[in-house]
């Protein structure tokens, strides 16, 4: 085993406390994602696919497409990365190859739910998710495709809408007798609900969604922690402000015919190349 693998990495982080994780939609973004000092990084699906491909999170892109991106994040970067995928991109022959080709790619780990395919963004209405079992099933192909046993497995669960958080707590369960090395339960809507679902489901890390404008009540990385979590993710945090601020500059550019009333907003030449570690000649 190799105890410098970022997946045997990103596990030494989650033994020493919460892993804050930003999401990144292109590679730059999680090189000042390293930058800042985060301690890894979060692949977002819905950040490539609204940044990338100019799409909606609805499960547009293909496996390769996803892999190709996420690879070139983290190959960026330092740090290790986790990367959204989604439903695992089909059946079991399927979730086996989907597991090898991210491995392969450079990522730390992956998450898969338990949506049936064509997914929705988890915090829309008209969700619907797939049998426990046929899931559980899923856990299982993509814990035994892993080369690297390290490669975390992350189970995300969308059942809180249909089954409500009793459901969500049997699912969690079901999934770490699976193989499930962490669990996701996403959408859920109160910070009450957090708490009995950390007490409920032992055994393994816990991983929250911070997202904006969501069903999650807005709470702080401590009062998670405090909850028993042990990964939170802000998957569109930089993309939203990022998509914001190129609205304003672009609106300010075609109001006034030029880019000097806003030249102070804008990273500067000098600090991308050192950013991107050039130095030209």
């Amino acid at each position: 085993m190799n105890t410098y693998s970022k997946p045997a990495i990103f596990r030494q982080l989650l033994k020493k406390g919460v892993v804050v994780m930003p999401g990144a939609f292109n590679a730059a973004t999680a090189l000042l994602i390293e930058k800042i000092g985060f301690g890894a990084v979060y692949i977002s699906g819905a950040g490539l696919s609204n940044g990338m491909a100019g799409v909606p999170d609805i499960g547009l892109l293909t496996m390769t497409e996803m892999v190709q991106q996420s690879g070139y994040i983290a190959n960026a970067v330092n740090i290790p990365a986790i990367a959204d995928a989604d439903t695992g991109f089909g059946d079991l022959p399927n979730i086996a190859r989907t597991v090898k080709s991210f491995e392969k790619a450079g990522v730390a780990g992956i998450h898969i739910e338990d949506q049936e395919f064509p997914k929705r963004c988890g915090h829309l209405p008209g969700k619907k998710v797939i049998p426990a079992q046929d899931m559980e099933e899923k856990i299982r192909a993509a814990c035994d495709a892993r080369e690297n046993p390290d490669f975390l497995i992350i189970v995300r669960t969308d059942s809180r809408a249909m089954e409500g958080l009793e459901g969500v707590i049997k699912r969690a369960k079901k999934y770490i007798d699976a193989g499930a090395d962490v669990i996701f339960p996403e959408a859920l809507e109160s910070k009450r609900e957090f708490e009995i679902f950390a007490k409920e489901v032992k055994g393994v890390s816990l991983m929250t969604n911070m997202t904006e404008f969501g069903k999650t009540p807005y709470m702080s990385v401590r009062e998670f922690e405090e909850m028993g979590y042990s990964i939170v993710i802000f998957p569109l945090t930089a993309f939203r402000v990022a998509m914001k601020a190129v609205e304003d500059a672009l609106t300010e550019l075609k109001k006034t015919g030029t880019q000097k009333g806003f030249i102070d907003r804008m990273q500067t030449r000098e600090e991308l190349y050192k950013l991107l570690k050039y130095k030209p000649r």
